[in-house]
C-alpha cells in the first residue's frame, strides 16, 4: 500500500479543531483505529462549513470511495486533536482530500491520510456530477 503523499504544513489552508473522548482509547491506552475515520469526517464537516457549502447538503451527497491512513504515533483519548485538511484534486465526479492528524499540545503527528470522495446520487444509486458551486468554492480556496 502506498504511503499517503501529503504537503508540508504550509500546504494546508484549513485546520479543524476536534476532541477525542476517553472511551476512544482501547485496552492498550491508545486511540482505537476506527476513531481516525471519525476525526477525518469531523474535519470534512468543519472544512465544508468554513467554505459555506453545508447548504448544499440536501442536494449534494458524497460517499467515501477509498481511504488510506498511515498511523505514525499512538493517539490518546480525552484530548484536543487538530486535523489539517486539504482538497488536492477535483474530478468530475470525485475529489481527493489529504489529512494530517496531530495533537496540538505536543505537535506529535498521529496519522496521515488520503481519501477519495465520490459524488453520489441516492436515487439512482450511482456517481453523479459535482455541483458547480462546490467546485468553484473549493477551487478558489485551495488554488486548484
Amino acid at each position: 500500500m502506498d504511503v499517503p503523499q501529503l504537503p508540508d504544513n504550509s500546504g494546508f489552508n484549513f485546520i479543524a479543531d476536534c476532541h477525542t473522548r476517553w472511551s476512544d482509547e482501547d485496552n492498550l491506552g491508545v486511540l482505537n483505529n476506527a476513531v481516525y475515520l471519525t476525526l477525518l469526517e469531523e474535519a470534512r464537516f468543519q472544512y465544508f462549513t468554513n467554505l459555506e457549502l453545508m447548504h448544499l447538503s440536501k442536494q449534494f451527497n458524497f460517499v467515501l470511495g477509498q481511504t488510506n491512513i498511515r498511523f505514525l504515533a499512538p493517539g490518546k483519548g480525552a484530548t484536543a486533536v487538530s486535523v489539517a485538511i486539504q482538497t488536492s484534486h477535483l474530478g468530475n465526479r470525485s475529489f481527493t482530500q489529504k489529512y494530517r492528524v496531530y495533537c496540538p499540545l505536543t505537535d506529535i503527528i498521529w496519522a496521515e491520510a488520503e481519501a477519495v470522495m465520490v459524488v453520489w446520487n441516492p436515487k439512482s444509486r450511482s456517481a453523479d456530477d459535482m455541483p458547480d458551486e462546490f467546485r468553484s468554492k473549493i477551487s478558489d480556496f485551495e488554488g486548484i
